[in-house]
């Protein structure tokens, strides 16, 4: 049976019409109920299941009763409510002190106020808490979907409070709302001064380092612990490059050096061995974006001979060993470096005895690899062969031994995980690959050890530049080569060349079940590059804004040497400017403010009765209520001058009736009632004698 346009029209109207004989404070509280469940929707995924589901409910509830003009909870069933919900906080947290207890206690105490939402008083508490939970989403995000969504959620409960602030009749909430769309527009240049001269105090200005997102990588490298990060589809940096880009196959961004193995785990050198390094070739400068990021060593480009901090990031400095690059600081915070990167580097130990860090073997571990290794090393063929010659052949080995390069490897059991690799699965990651290499070139006699970061880049056509995501992290290796140094090696390529050689391919439905995680529509591509290249723009021009730019916007203002000072007078002249200029853009514009229809009502009704009686002392127009009670007073003092007429009364006291909300129809009928009563009122007014003719 076919549907037709009435059957799914008719609803849309019963609602609209059931929508329109709401009561003003139902439709009111039913409007601020939906922005307080826009603003807490993003924390739903952060909070406990049992916080969600009760904020939700009783929000329904309030809305519900609105609805319904059903009657409240009592207060002491609020009570018992709130003592369960802070009990539930403490039993999940062990504590009331905190960022994600005390939202949780926001949440919880914004619900239960709504349930107890009677008066205009209770309702600007629910706003108030409303706008401090539009804050808290900024704890866990600042991207620009957050800020949009938050925007719009401003928006709402700016319109509440207007709503609140007019308290007579039945505003349309269409003509509240462009008016909160109005205020929104002219706070704008204060709130854009305000962001740009607005000091950056730290710590001040910064976020708890737990409210940031985090690398995939580690200084730490246990097996299978980069195939949970190659699942990871959220960016780690984006690179410009200035000039021809490199080939993907050299794009190794070069983290973590990792020195010691206790059999299971590899972990860096303590105190870092120092190192030396000789770049050559033609220099090509780049700018590397890193997102928030917790680690002292940054995953610049493996031979970058010179990097610095951009201008906008003023704490903490770079430190340079051989071709590894660290910060002073470790705050998660986003960092843009400015880098020189050369092709051809040879770097190294400025001792040989180092060189005996890289051969130790924890005794008893990988016993079958250890053996293995030295009785190929016996052979004839490489008795005598140099380490780059042995790393060529343990390639050629990978090749054609069976070995296969995948993101989900059969887990590794006993407690030598390298001899279940290397010698039985034979199926890895680039982790499996790294570390068997560099424990059977150790047990050759060769040093050598593991190196963590990120391989190759995405393209986005959009801005152009290359994005590098979690799901990049490497794992690699180098070995030691007289004359020639560290010699990187990477022996994933041997096995799966594609993922080291060519370029990375977005896809946007990765991770969806079954086929749809194969499909790669451009589409979904060219939406995906967009949305990057925008977040990437705030980013830049709005998250990493601060005293750098701050001092360099003064200098280019004429400021010599500017400081707090003259960035504390360029925002008093600022905030001077805008508050002069409201004030003359008010005065200006303080005639062209239409009335109202409900002053140009009055305003008719003012006139009409002008000429039946003298106008009551007072503001002009009169209000109704005043006209009718005026009079009464003319008839009892000259009764033979305004006789008494109970119609005009009558219908005097049912438009100030209609005005106040004493009865409260739909926007649409109170319109059409204040017009028919303001003509009844003229057309009794014409019918009487003026006062000039007795």
């Amino acid at each position: 049976m076919m549907s037709t346009p009435t059957d799914w029209v008719t609803p849309w109207a019963r609602w609209q019409a059931a929508w329109g004989r709401l009561t003003r404070d139902a439709r009111d509280t039913i409007w601020l109920l939906g922005v307080l469940a826009l603003v807490l929707a993003p924390h739903v995924s952060r909070l406990p299941w049992w916080c969600s589901l009760g904020a939700a409910a009783a929000l329904t509830w309030r809305g519900w009763l609105a609805w319904h003009d059903g009657r409240l909870p009592s207060r002491w069933w609020l009570a018992s409510l709130l003592l369960a919900a802070v009990g539930l906080t403490f039993l999940t947290y062990h504590t009331l002190i905190g960022r994600q207890p005390g939202v949780t206690l926001v949440v919880i105490l914004t619900s239960l106020k709504c349930l107890e939402l009677r008066a205009r008083r209770d309702a600007l508490v629910c706003l108030y808490l409303g706008f401090f939970l539009v804050f808290t989403q900024f704890i866990y995000s600042q991207g620009i979907g957050t800020a949009m969504l938050m925007l719009v959620a401003v928006w709402g409960l700016i319109t509440a409070l207007i709503l609140g602030q007019r308290p007579v009749g039945r505003p349309p909430l269409r003509d509240v709302a462009r008016e909160a769309v109005r205020a929104m527009v002219w706070g704008l240049p204060l709130m854009l001064v305000l962001f740009v001269l607005f000091p950056r105090i730290g710590p001040l200005w910064s976020l708890p380092t737990d409210a940031e997102s985090r690398t995939g990588l580690s200084n730490e490298l246990a097996l299978g612990e980069f195939a949970q990060v190659a699942q990871d589809s959220s960016i780690a940096m984006r690179v410009r490059f200035d000039g021809q880009p490199p080939s993907p196959a050299v794009l190794y961004f070069r983290g973590p050096t990792l020195d010691d193995f206790d059999g299971r785990t590899w972990r860096p050198a303590a105190p870092p061995v120092p190192e030396r390094a000789r770049f050559d070739g033609p220099a090509l400068r780049y700018t590397l974006t890193l997102e928030p990021y917790t680690l002292q060593s940054l995953p610049l480009l493996e031979g970058t001979a010179s990097a610095r901090l951009s201008a906008g990031t003023t704490r903490g400095g770079l430190r340079q060993n051989g071709i590894q690059w660290a910060r002073g600081d470790a705050a998660a915070r986003r960092l843009q470096v400015v880098g020189q990167w050369h092709a051809q580097v040879q770097h190294g130990p400025q001792r040989s005895l180092d060189l005996q860090r890289w051969l130790q073997l924890p005794a008893d571990s990988n016993p079958r690899t250890v053996a293995w290794a030295k009785a190929w090393k016996q052979q004839p063929r490489w008795q005598q062969a140099a380490p780059r010659a042995l790393a060529q052949g343990l390639l050629a080995h990978i090749r054609s031994a069976g070995y296969g390069y995948t993101l989900a490897p059969p887990p590794l059991e006993g407690p030598h995980l390298v001899d279940a690799f290397w010698l039985d699965s034979r199926w890895g990651f680039c982790e499996h690959f790294a570390s068997s290499f560099v424990v059977v070139m150790r047990a050759m006699g060769v040093p050598a050890r593991v190196v963590t970061g990120y391989q190759g880049a995405e393209l986005n056509p959009v801005d152009g530049e290359y994005i590098v995501r979690q799901s990049q992290a490497h794992a690699w290796a180098e070995f030691w080569s007289p004359g020639h140094g560290w010699v990187r090696v990477d022996p994933t390529a041997a096995v799966a060349p594609e993922r080291v050689e060519q370029a990375p391919v977005s896809r946007p439905l990765a991770g969806l079940p079954g086929p749809l995680g194969d499909l790669d529509p451009e589409v979904l591509r060219r939406m995906r590059a967009f949305r990057d290249a925008i977040d990437h723009r705030w980013n830049v021009w709005v998250l990493q804004y601060g005293q750098g730019q701050q001092m360099a916007l003064l200098k280019s203002m004429g400021w010599p040497q500017p400081d707090w000072q003259a960035l504390g007078q360029t925002l008093a002249v600022a905030l001077a400017t805008i508050a002069l200029g409201g004030a003359v853009v008010g005065w200006a514009t303080r005639h062209r403010q239409r009335p109202s229809d409900w002053v140009r009502s009055l305003e008719r009704v003012h006139r009409a009765l002008a000429r039946v009686a003298p106008p009551p002392p007072g503001a002009s127009p009169a209000p109704a209520s005043v006209w009718a009670a005026h009079l009464r007073q003319v008839w009892i003092a000259a009764p033979e001058t305004v006789p008494l007429d109970a119609e005009m009364l009558h219908a005097l006291t049912k438009l100030d009736a209609l005005r106040y909300g004493l009865a409260e129809p739909s926007a649409r009928d109170q319109d059409r009632q204040r017009r028919a009563l303001v003509q009844q009122i003229e057309a009794l007014a014409r019918s009487r004698p003026s006062p000039g003719a007795h």
